[in-house]
């Protein structure tokens, strides 16, 4: 803001005193006041937002820090001073040209909706402003100011220390002539560009408008003369007359052959081809380089808005060098690659059209210095590319694409601080290019390089992009990762490799056990309403709505259920692990009432949380299963070492057929860094914030499965769930150290169930104890979430038609992106081994699935429910009769006689060859043995007879075992 017009109901009495302010310190700084919503810290009505908010904008061209300022807020009208209301000290944060930064203030625990995007700073929940009429100041200083600006005015010292002031509904202390309009309980007044425009008349400078609150992750808008980056800012848009005069720089002397230009703040004079143009300024190229390798003959003007030059022109303008940061100015990613550019382009002539620049070539990996030395330049990368992440396609437009396929995390292949993980590392950097679409843009509409299902899987693959060389972020925090970007110039089409898969691989055996993270399954939504019909509700811990991070409506959450419902009706598991449920029984009780009336009555039922409980958290585990298939032995307990947050849960099943297991399902602490202190603080080895706390849990979930056999007198436990580890960091390998198996890793070449930052691994495991993974038959990670893009899930912000603007829903009612972990099924052969004597037994099955053995002597069998396999190892087994062979469920194992007989008749087919025989009796079908087949002179001697079955009703494949 410029505070040198500011007014009040006596503007002829502080003229002076305003003279002297406008040369004040906050003059030069472009910090001003960009929003303002008091509709928030209600406790009635219906407002939009729960929350009041401030939103602060830096409209100049250098980063200011807020330490040493406050906001300070006075009634409209009243006698109370700016020091009688709190005071809201600004944190000691730096805010870039160009960046917004959101503080919230009182915040209602009753009605409105949670802010859409996080905030960077709590102030005073004590400051309740008013919705519709206030004075609020931007101070520097934070001692209350001791003025109102009407019934005490401020004199010139306090004048000078305010920075900005907006004015708004009745307030009779403002900027300008007049106050800004009133706003509302579900409107905000809003500063007119952006927060660009500032003529220190708060009446026109803002509108009252729907509140749209922007935090430091919003896109960088730099406002007329304040430089700017591709796809990312501001700047002053181009004047299109006169011609640039004096002599021209060429553009590898401006860009210079370091990691920054020796020219920054000087005035050039440059030419060259459009290569492509942006919403926010284009790319030049200079068609005759140097001979020069480490200069680069391309740069980014900024226009700030849409360009009047298009690719294939040539021109020659004039325009200010600069460095742009695309990140945060303590992101060392971004400011170890700035961009260059030029900013105020003016005297833009246009002297040809129809001009073409070939482009380099190039392969990844590649180097840093390479890629550098290519900013701004139009390239081929001639190698074959594989999606590694989609996440941000339809917020931002891109995707991260890797050479030779996909990226794995590390930690995920090698111990973490290893020169192997480190290698890896950096072979991912090399390896890796992000794919933008070339704009800054948000919720891009089309949705770029969307394709069949309208989806764009990890895994997919492109075989070569041509485009313009650029660096910037590819994450959503401006704290975060950044790499360079390609922004295509030709179409980019992708070849779908990865494809879906309806239902999840086969994984044996005769029990199916699954984990399944539901990204927070939540019956309570962030508007107060449940899925039941109440309002006014709030989660826990707090019982407010602060606290509810799942659907955010009814809306949302009918199909976020649909999602979650169909992966897992599709995983069809007899015992299913379930993380990320709110803490409450409402919400598992309202996914097995979804599953039961998709499977049958009754088909599910829920293990009651343990007496010792399941924690303080919003969110807990849970385990479900199918009581036809298993029941449970004793109550659930859980690990309630002070280790866990999120205790564990654990419960012992017996299968039909009396054989038992254990079944743990944990959520460990995550790799977020908030809270973050000594050893959880990120140690730099792959492993991420908090790898001791959950070193911790695993070393405590040890103990408590080893008390867990003990007084079950069961060894046979598998541990499920969201470990937040990758299956080679601390907390998996401690367990698997000490015999623990992890089962993805057994059975899966790449084991994984997360994309983070273009890199996939496994961070949801099943591991198990020796006597468990005896009985194992097979493991997968079904790749319905992680490989798909977010775009696509339930959310319906940031989609049409909430957002005309944005692109449009993809949802379907499909299990694809349900969540965005995979969930993990394994196959269990937990059946009953029966074996008989040498002599001739009468042996009885259970109602479960068993293996029976008769052994020698004429045994009579009886297999009972269950799908049972009897088996025989010799002939001397002969002379049995099973009394309710089924076929296609129960299965004759010959595996050991079929051995014996292929031995001297090697390739040979033992049934077309009647080495063994099928003949219907009056008892049944009789299985037969022929020692040298049906052209020997020895005949076929009996075996076993199945009663009541005929030869035809047998298929070899399907009920023997050969």
């Amino acid at each position: 803001m410029r505070f040198s017009t500011l007014h009040r109901l006596q503007p002829i009495c502080i003229a002076a005193a305003l003279a002297l302010s406008g040369a004040a310190w906050a003059s030069s700084t472009g910090l001003v006041i960009s929003q303002v919503y008091g509709g928030g810290g209600a406790t009635s009505g219906s407002p939009t937002y729960k929350s009041d908010y401030v939103e602060l904008f830096n409209a100049g061209a250098s980063a200011v820090n807020l330490s040493g300022l406050s906001l300070q807020y006075a009634s409209a009208s009243g006698t109370g001073n700016f020091s009688g209301n709190t005071v809201v000290s600004l944190p000691n944060v730096t805010v870039q040209a160009g960046q917004y930064f959101l503080v919230s203030l009182a915040t209602s625990s009753t009605v409105g909706g949670n802010l859409p995007v996080t905030v960077d700073f709590t102030g005073s929940t004590g400051l309740n402003i008013s919705a519709t009429a206030g004075k609020l100041a931007l101070i520097n200083g934070t001692t209350g100011l001791s003025c109102n600006g009407s019934s005490t005015t401020c004199n010139a010292a306090q004048l000078a220390q305010i920075i900005d002031l907006v004015g708004y509904g009745s307030a009779n202390f403002y900027e300008g002539t007049g106050p800004a309009a009133a706003p509302s309980a579900t409107s905000a007044v809003l500063r007119a560009g952006n927060g660009c425009t500032d003529n220190n008349v708060n009446a026109t400078d803002f509108t009252a408008g729907a509140p749209a609150p922007r935090n430091t992750s919003a896109t960088v808008l730099l406002c007329s003369g304040s430089g700017g980056g591709s796809g990312s800012g501001g700047g002053s848009g181009g004047n299109t007359g006169g011609g640039s005069t004096g002599p021209l720089t060429a553009i590898h002397d401006i860009q210079g052959n370091g990691s920054s230009s020796a020219l920054i703040g000087q005035t050039v004079n440059t030419s060259g081809v459009v290569t492509k143009a942006n919403n926010n300024g284009f790319f030049l190229q200079d068609p005759n380089a140097d001979t020069n390798p480490l200069t680069s003959e391309g740069i980014y003007v900024f226009t700030s808005t849409t360009p009047t030059v298009s690719a294939g022109q040539a021109i020659t303008l004039s325009g200010k060098v600069a460095e742009f940061n695309t990140g945060a100015a303590t992101n060392a990613l971004t400011a170890a690659h700035t961009m260059t550019e030029l900013t105020s382009p003016s005297n833009i002539v246009v002297t040809s059209s129809g001009n073409s620049i070939t482009p380099t070539v190039i392969t990844l990996p590649a180097p840093e210095a390479q890629l550098e030395a290519l900013e701004g330049m139009l390239v081929t990368v001639n190698t074959q590319l594989t999606a590694s992440q989609n996440y941000f396609l339809g917020r931002y437009g891109q995707v991260t694409l890797s050479a030779s396929g996909r990226l794995e995390k590390p930690t995920n292949k090698f111990r973490p601080g290893t020169v192997d993980a480190a290698n890896m590392a950096a072979s991912n950097a090399q390896r890796q290019i992000l794919l933008d679409d070339g704009s800054s843009l948000q919720n891009p509409n089309p949705t770029p390089y969307i394709g069949t299902d309208n989806t764009l899987r990890a895994g997919d693959t492109v075989d070569s992009v041509t485009g313009v060389i650029d660096y910037g972020l590819s994450t959503n925090d401006n704290t975060g990762l950044a790499s360079y970007k390609i922004h295509p110039t030709t179409a980019v089409t992708f070849t779908r490799v990865n494809q879906r898969s309806a239902q999840p691989d086969e994984v044996g055996g005769n029990l199916r056990i699954a984990s399944a993270n539901l990204l927070n399954f939540f019956t309570t939504f962030s508007d107060g309403n449940t899925a039941s019909g109440q309002s006014g509700q709030g989660c826990a811990p707090s019982g407010t709505t602060a606290d509810c991070r799942g659907a955010d409506s009814s809306a949302e959450f009918a199909r976020q259920r649909t999602k979650l419902l169909a992966e897992l009706t599709a995983l069809n598991a007899d015992v299913l692990g379930l993380m990320e449920l709110q803490n409450n029984t409402a919400a598992i009780q309202n996914l097995v009432d979804g599953l039961n009336s998709l499977m049958g009555a009754g088909t599910y039922a829920i293990v009651p949380d343990p007496l010792s409980g399941v924690g303080t958290d919003a969110i807990k585990v849970g385990l479900i299963y199918k009581p036809a298939k298993l029941s449970r032995v004793g109550a659930s307990i859980s690990d309630t070492d002070p280790a866990h947050k999120r205790p564990s849960v654990a419960q012992t099943f017996s299968a039909l057929n009396g054989e038992q297991f254990s079944v743990v399902v944990n959520h460990f602490k995550s790799k977020g860094c908030t809270g973050a202190s000594g050893a959880d603080l990120d140690q730099g080895d792959g492993q991420g914030c908090f790898n001791a706390a959950r070193l911790g849990e695993s070393q405590a979930i040890h103990s408590f499965v080893t008390n867990l056999q003990a007084s079950t007198g069961n060894q046979r436990v598998v541990l499920l769930g969201d470990f937040n580890a990758y299956s080679q960091e601390d907390p998996i390998y401690s367990l698997t150290n000490l015999g623990y198996t992890d089962l993805a890793a057994r059975f899966c070449n790449l084991p994984y169930s997360y994309v983070f930052d273009g890199e996939s691994g496994a961070i949801d495991h099943a591991v198990a104890t020796p006597a468990f993974n005896q009985l194992v038959t097979g493991a997968i990670e079904w790749h319905v979430n992680a490989d798909e893009p977010f775009v696509i899930d339930y959310n319906l912000e940031f989609k049409q038609p909430a957002c005309a603007a944005c692109g449009p829903d993809y949802y379907s009612a499909t299990p694809y992106r349900s969540s965005d972990h995979d969930p993990l099924l394994i196959g269990l052969n937990l059946v009953k081994q029966i074996t008989g004597t040498a002599r001739g037994d009468t042996i009885n099955g259970t109602p479960g699935d068993d293996r029976i053995t008769g052994g020698e002597g004429a045994d009579l069998i009886t297999g009972g429910a269950g799908r049972d396999v009897f088996v025989y190892n010799s002939l001397r087994d002969a002379f049995d009769a099973i009394t309710d062979f089924t076929p296609g469920e129960d299965r004759i194992d010959l595996s050991a006689i079929a051995a014996s007989l292929r031995a001297s008749n090697p390739g040979v087919d033992l049934l077309a060859n009647g080495y063994i025989v099928l003949t219907d009796s009056s008892a049944g079908v009789q299985i037969r043995i022929d020692t040298d087949g049906a052209t020997g002179p020895a005949a076929a001697r009996p075996l076993v007879t199945l009663r009541g079955v005929t030869a035809a009703q047998i298929v070899k494949v399907r009920d023997l075992v050969l």
